[in-house]
């Protein structure tokens, strides 16, 4: 389980109506959404945002759902690295609402060349700063 206190980087957002289904709750794949906005900010506090070197591409991603949100909650995600491979990374998430873990995450990224979308080594100034930025230390394969 996801504890609030593990994550470096905790990005607000407030749920909106067309996020939300017929029932009045955040329609399941948009949780999917917020953490890849999250992913975008965490990438960003590592100063990676408009870097050819930063180029992922998703190969799993798994929900747990514990709990619905609904329109206009204030949720707070967030996003770490919990470990690298030669050419991947796993990202835990967590989406809370106040302190209530709402949702549980896992999203596995492959670095890959932009133009082939060949898989290549992450850059290990890449993983220098995921190092210097994280609260707990990813682990290494």
């Amino acid at each position: 389980m996801q504890n609030k206190s593990d994550f470096a980087l905790l990005h607000p957002l407030r749920v909106r109506w067309a996020e939300c289904d017929a029932q009045g709750i955040v329609f399941n794949v948009n949780y999917f959404l917020f953490i890849d906005v999250a992913m975008t900010e965490w990438l960003r506090a590592l100063g990676i945002m408009g870097s050819d070197t930063a180029e992922f591409f998703t190969v799993h991603a798994e929900a747990d759902y514990r709990a619905s949100a609904k329109f206009d909650d204030m949720l707070d995600i967030g996003v770490r690295c919990v470990s690298f491979g030669r050419s991947s990374m796993t990202l835990d998430a967590g989406i809370f609402r106040g302190d209530q873990l709402m949702t549980e995450g896992k999203m596995v990224y492959v670095h890959a060349d932009p133009k082939t979308q060949e898989p290549s080594p992450i850059p290990d100034d890449f993983i220098q700063k995921v190092l210097a930025f994280e609260k707990v230390t990813p682990a290494r394969a």
